[in-house]
């Protein structure tokens, strides 16, 4: 029987092939290390350093789309040298010699797959890791969603701040009013529009966490007469606890399924009073047809880092809106300002590496580094989007829509 090893060895071998086929596209900057000492170089002047541990290793480069080489790089099958960003964009430039075996997109996520239950443990296996390894890499308010730039060369802290004031700017909000926040994570942008706009808060979060931090950091600011984050479910918020003026999704979306968007939205259009705004901020699908993540990297998110999330296409969302009610009013595309954020953090990680180190196990620590980096480079390369949709009840009624007819309000 042929051995991996007879394939590495033998100039007919699976491995001397691929490496031949390698060396035609235009050279990457990458060496193959293998265990017995021999290294390949795929171009001149590598930047990245791959170290095969054995010949089982091999199987994760046959072919070598992004789901399996980050599947072989998590578990320990090789070990990586070189930065975060260096080490994501050779890894495409190698999938993409791996197209012909394997189809360019992967469905991005697995669909029907959701209820409470699950949707509730979904959260916990992405958030709960643990608030302090979140208080690493990201700002200090701890906003884990797309930064917004107005110019391009604010801070990450500052580009946060930017963002909840962006969003919260676009409501209209104003003192006194109610405001609902869908997915309130650690509290910054119901604190901030209590702080700032004089705004009643409530936040849900399905994240113990999450849920634990906000409300400590809600009695530290003072404002806990304002703010009140719940443990709950937002399909289990009551019409008879009161209507909302303002309604804010950010980052939330993409964990509701293809299938109940048009229920996602009716339930906000439900809890929203007839002249109230709605914002929802969310991931995006840049493939109408497949809601696909290229070269493969769909799985590997799937079973390590979003368990059952999908992405929609931004004409899915604004169908679903319009099923649910709701009229559009202003849609802006944030993708490049989310390549940036991810840039931020991605960086953030690689200077917080110790520190990470000690805090969790070595696969989370290298699915989390591959995930950052890789997450910064699909944005940046038009695989996937953000949109922020502004939104009010859809009707004849003038006072439904109580923004300006100009959209110069929003950058007053």
């Amino acid at each position: 029987m042929t051995t991996m090893t007879n394939l590495v060895d033998s100039d007919r071998g699976v491995l001397p092939r691929f490496l031949a086929g390698l060396r035609l596209q235009n050279g990457i900057p990458l060496r193959l290390t293998l265990w017995n000492g021999l290294h390949h170089d795929l171009g001149q002047e590598p930047q990245v350093t791959v170290r095969l541990n054995g010949p089982g290793a091999l199987r994760y480069f046959l072919p070598p789309s992004l789901d399996n080489l980050a599947e072989g790089y998590v578990n320990g099958h090789f070990d990586v040298q070189g930065s975060a960003k260096d080490i994501v964009e050779v890894a495409s430039r190698l999938a993409h010699t791996g197209v012909p075996m394997r189809g360019r997109f992967g469905r991005m996520f697995n669909a029907g797959r959701h209820d409470r239950a699950k949707d509730a443990q979904a959260i916990k296996h992405h958030y709960d890791v643990s608030n302090d390894f979140y208080r690493l890499w990201l700002d200090p308010d701890l906003v884990y969603s797309c930064a917004y730039f107005p110019s391009a060369t604010e801070t990450l802290e500052q580009a946060q701040v930017a963002k909840l004031d962006h969003i919260l700017t676009k409501l209209m909000l104003q003192p006194g009013e109610r405001l609902l926040d869908i997915g309130c994570g650690w509290g910054a942008l119901a604190i901030r529009a209590a702080q700032k706009f004089g705004a009643h808060v409530v936040g849900v979060t399905l994240s113990n966490n999450q849920c634990e931090l906000a409300r400590e950091r809600i009695a530290q600011a003072g404002l806990c007469a304002q703010v009140e984050i719940r443990l709950q479910d937002y399909r289990d918020i009551d019409v008879s606890d009161g209507l909302f003026d303002k309604i804010t999704s950010i980052g939330m979306f993409e964990h509701v399924g293809l299938n109940h968007l048009p229920a996602y939205f009716a339930k906000i259009n439900a809890l929203l009073k007839p002249s109230g705004l709605v914002l929802n901020h969310g991931i995006t699908s840049t493939d109408p047809d497949s809601g696909g993540s290229p070269l493969g990297a769909a799985s590997f998110i799937e079973k390590y880092v979003f368990p059952n999330g999908e992405l929609p296409h931004i004409s899915l969302a604004l169908k679903s809106m319009q099923t649910a009610g709701l009229e559009a009013l202003d849609v802006e595309c944030l993708r490049r300002h989310y390549a940036r954020t991810l840039l931020h953090w991605s960086e953030n990680y690689e200077d917080q590496g110790r520190e990470i180190r000690n805090l969790v196990d070595d696969t989370t620590y290298r699915v989390w580094r591959i995930y950052l980096a890789g997450c910064a480079h699909a944005f940046n390369q038009n695989w996937v989007s953000l949109h922020q949709v502004l939104a009010c009840k859809a009707g004849a009624d003038e006072q439904l829509n109580p923004t300006p007819w100009s959209r110069a309000y929003m950058y007053a």
